[in-house]
């Protein structure tokens, strides 16, 4: 009787140690490009409680709520990113050697998951590099205006693929974008496949042979973009550049590439922002290096004042803030917010509000006039996000205003500024060369409104003599020392005075 109860005492303690979550878990969801999506569940039990971390990608969320066990738990962890904070929640129970697992959004429950256990330390972040001294980056001689092109992410974000790059590039040629100075067409996140054992990165399935693709664009007058991070992995969890800096721009330079979009996302777990500069300037120098002339569009968010620095590290271009959205709200915060920026902006290195989002259908044609208007003002980058395949008559109307991407093209690179401002009305000005000013007559207000100003106020110490409306393509002389213009709610009155 004695023996039987030992041996059952044995076996629950066996069974309960079998049963812990205590261990380090690996939930792998193919991307169905022939990589895969890593998320790692370092986990211990103890006490009725649950502690580690949850690593996504390169985000590493610390558990700090928990409840149950092998039975039926809920953990959850956050990580501040950009200054707000985001959280991972899973539910999940223990089966035989595995967990199944539900990951908690924000619309509920996702689609069950199963994590199994791996090594200890599979998954951990690899070793620190020590960013190089500051140098500044020779200027390699690009983007005298700002760059026009087109980036495949907010139209089609991971479904991006060969196929689509070459119909938006055989698109381009015909329907005048390339003519207008639309040139550079880039692959955004999730191009990227494995390295092979000498460290070379290669693509995924959905691009085969990215030479062949780039060879492709350039025969169709038109130049080749792509994506990838200072971090071992990218946004969307792709092989990014950590520690392969100098072979990745030689792999660019050999396959034909012209842009290079360099996004922080993959890096701020290893680097601080105080680093940003020396890391961005590593890249800098390995473009200039590979012997082939490639734009760096560097994507930090604005973080660290980049356009202080932005140049040094060898940027053409670089993000000033968050990313955009096809919203009247997103659009106008950003793009109106740019004006301090104005001292920072030259041929050869831009203030780049991000993306356009014309055509994507979340705004009025009308809003979508302004956006193009005020982008143009700032002296931005033109990079179209549509669906340029499918464009209809008034989004290539906009997107196409010869008179309108003149002035963002403007050879002196002056960017514009807010010269005049009552409540919702705004006037900006923007010294274009040869003598000749744009400006722009906003009306930020929903409804329609008249808006008139004193010429002087938008320093013009004489009524021009030349008055031409960009939008409507039509001529008029100033009629005294104030102007008066119809605009309509969210909408512009554009143009180019003598």
């Amino acid at each position: 009787m004695m023996k039987s109860v030992i041996l059952s005492v044995c076996f629950t303690a066996a069974a309960a140690s079998a049963a812990s979550l205590t261990g380090n878990w690996l939930i792998a969801i193919p991307n169905g490009d022939g990589t895969v999506q890593r998320t790692y569940l370092n986990l211990k039990q103890q006490d009725g409680r649950i502690t580690g971390t949850i690593r996504w990608t390169l985000h590493l969320f610390t558990i700090d709520r928990s409840s149950g066990g092998p039975g039926g738990f809920t953990i959850s962890g956050g990580m501040p990113i950009l200054g707000t904070e985001r959280r991972k929640t899973y539910r999940g129970k223990l089966a035989g050697n595995e967990l199944q697992l539900k990951e908690i959004l924000a619309t509920g429950p996702g689609p069950t998951l199963i994590a199994r256990r791996v090594p200890a330390g599979e998954g951990a972040l690899p070793p620190r590099i020590p960013p190089p001294p500051l140098r500044p980056v020779r200027w390699n001689g690009l983007a005298r205006t700002p760059p026009m092109g087109w980036n495949s992410w907010n139209k089609f974000a991971n479904r991006v693929d060969d196929a689509t790059v070459r119909q938006i590039a055989d698109a381009m040629a015909r329907n005048g974008m390339r003519e207008a100075g639309y040139v550079y067409v880039t692959i955004d996140d999730t191009w990227a496949g494995e390295r092979d054992a000498r460290g070379e990165i290669h693509p995924n399935r959905k691009f085969p042979d990215m030479k062949a693709l780039a060879d492709y664009v350039h025969s169709r007058g038109l130049k080749l973009g792509i994506y990838s991070s200072p971090g071992p992995v990218t946004c969307e969890g792709y092989e990014g550049s950590y520690g392969h800096e100098q072979q990745d721009a030689n792999t660019y330079a050999a396959w034909g590439i012209d842009f290079l979009k360099y996004d922080w996302c993959g890096a701020f777990m290893i680097y601080k922002d105080s680093e940003m500069q020396a890391v961005y300037q590593k890249m800098g120098e390995a473009l200039l290096a590979s012997g082939r002339p490639i734009v760096y569009s560097i994507c930090q968010y604005g973080v660290g004042e980049v356009w202080k620095w932005g140049a040094d590290a060898g940027g053409n271009l670089w993000r000033t803030g968050g990313d955009i959205r096809d919203t009247w709200e997103s659009m106008s915060r950003i793009g109106f917010s740019q004006y301090p920026l104005a001292p920072f902006a030259r041929p050869g290195h831009w203030n780049d509000p991000d993306m356009l989002e014309i055509g994507n259908g979340g705004m009025t044609d009308t809003e979508y006039r302004t956006h193009m208007s005020l982008w143009s003002m700032l002296a931005a980058p033109l990079i179209a996000g549509n669906d340029v395949r499918n464009m209809t008559p008034s989004i290539r109307e906009i997107v196409l205003n010869r008179e309108v991407i003149a002035i963002d093209q403007d050879p002196a690179g002056r960017q514009g500024k807010r010269a005049w401002q009552s409540g919702m009305r705004e006037v900006w000005t923007r010294e274009l060369a040869g003598g000749d000013t744009a400006l722009a007559v906003f009306n930020r207000a929903p409804q329609d409104a008249r808006v008139t100003f004193r010429w002087a106020d938008a320093g013009l110490v004489n009524p021009p003599s030349r008055i031409r409306d960009v939008w409507r393509h039509t001529d008029g002389k100033a009629a005294g020392p104030e102007y008066s213009a119809d605009v309509p709610g969210h909408g512009v009155v554009m143009l180019r005075v003598r």
